[in-house]
């Protein structure tokens, strides 16, 4: 009998080219398995199982974990505000861990020899891949024939050419990852430090041109309410809105950042919805939260998003993390009301019952109601004291 291995697939040039090649070249039992996280539809599901099988997969199966992610992870990012050097919300990054999670597990299951993945050598997702099967089934051993073989995306369609796989290769160009919370694009252009992705790359297309105002609402930090319409699982806010806000072309950029391996990396992305959201939710806690509140979360945010970032989600200081963050929403209530425009988009205001700028004590550049100008004097003599007493001996002004 053949040893089993279990294939990370997507239906891509890399994963196809594994499937193919570790059942023609090594002799295994393949078994394809697309870990869903939000980014497939029926359609896109069954024609990648029909892909998955002419390509000589023994099984196949699609694992669902949208729900899984967004509970223990886009909520999170959410509570966090988290965006990798103030642009990308992390989309790729965040969701490899729990798909290579639901993969492992299956592997564990059919009683898997050997897993596999089609992650190159100069990527941050080989060591994602890796290290979560390395953790949670160290005695299944890990084969990454892409990487090993150190193939070009041309080498790989001329080895599925020659072994009679017939694919629309032009659409191969890019290398595009799709999930619940965005989509990354790379292709020549990311490989430059001068180059734009041009206008056809990006999967979405602008189709409205007339500006829209619409409401977010957010019960607990968590989005529970897209233009008056209220949802009881916000995975389905979270589709509605990215259908709304992607026709504008919103969400879109490019994102330079440090690899885990080293070295620097380029990839463009489009996320409406995600940063519809980060954004909408960070203006409603301007108004809802204390100055200190908002500063150590910002930095408990930060280091949240470089964990996930670093394949560390499995460090037990991540659910120390999530603990904080989730305490910190109490009192994030209200509509957020935005307006969108063609690559673009405005806060407009918020509307909730724990703005802290409703307040009796005073309105910010217009009156005080609740001490006296002597009372503001001698605040202010006080506070300088140290000050003073610096400049005084220092004399440096």
């Amino acid at each position: 009998m053949k040893d089993k291995v279990v294939l990370a697939y997507s239906g891509g040039l890399d994963t196809s080219f594994c499937a193919k090649y570790l059942s023609v070249e090594k002799g295994l039992e393949v078994y394809t398995a697309l870990a869903n996280t939000g980014g497939f539809g029926k359609e896109e599901l069954e024609t990648i199982e029909k892909k998955a099988y002419e390509l000589g997969s023994a099984k196949h199966v699609t694992l669902d974990v949208t729900d899984t992610y967004y509970e223990k992870c886009i909520k999170y990012m959410v509570f966090g505000n988290v965006l990798r050097n103030n642009t990308y919300p992390i989309s790729v990054s965040s969701e490899r861990v729990f798909q290579a999670i639901a993969i492992i597990e299956y592997a564990k299951k059919i009683g898997a020899k050997y897993v596999a993945h089609g992650s190159t050598g100069a990527g941050n997702d080989q060591v994602r891949f890796d290290l979560t099967f390395e953790v949670l089934a160290p005695d299944i051993e890990i084969l990454t024939p892409t990487r090993d073989l150190t193939l070009t995306r041309q080498q790989e369609i001329d080895y599925l050419k020659e072994h009679g796989v017939e694919a629309d290769w032009t659409k191969m160009a890019y290398s595009i990852n799709k999930g619940l919370w965005g989509t990354s694009i790379g292709g020549k252009e990311t490989l430059t430090s001068d180059q734009t992705l041009p206008e056809t790359a990006y999967p979405s297309q602008l189709e409205e041109k007339e500006e829209r105002e619409i409401t977010l609402d957010f019960v607990e930090g968590e989005l529970k309410g897209v233009d008056g319409k209220r949802y009881f699982n916000t995975v389905e806010a979270i589709r509605d809105l990215e259908a709304i806000a992607g026709k504008y072309g919103i969400g879109r950029d490019m994102h330079i950042g440090d690899t885990i391996i080293g070295i620097k990396g380029r990839v463009g992305f489009e996320a409406a919805a995600p940063l519809l959201i980060i954004k909408a939710h960070q203006m409603l806690e301007k108004h809802t939260l204390t100055k200190w509140q908002m500063y150590w979360k910002e930095q408990l945010s930060n280091w949240y998003g470089m964990f996930l970032h670093e394949s560390l989600y499995l460090d037990p200081v991540m659910r120390d993390i999530e603990k904080f963050l989730e305490n910190t929403q109490q009192t994030v209530s209200g509509k957020v009301i935005v307006k969108l425009r063609p690559y673009q988009f405005v806060l407009v205001g918020i509307e909730s019952p724990y703005d802290l700028m409703k307040s009796d004590f005073g309105e910010y550049g217009e009156m005080n109601k609740a001490w006296t100008s002597q009372d503001v004097k001698g605040f202010t003599k006080i506070l300088g004291t140290s000050l003073k007493i610096y400049n005084s001996v220092n004399k440096k002004f």
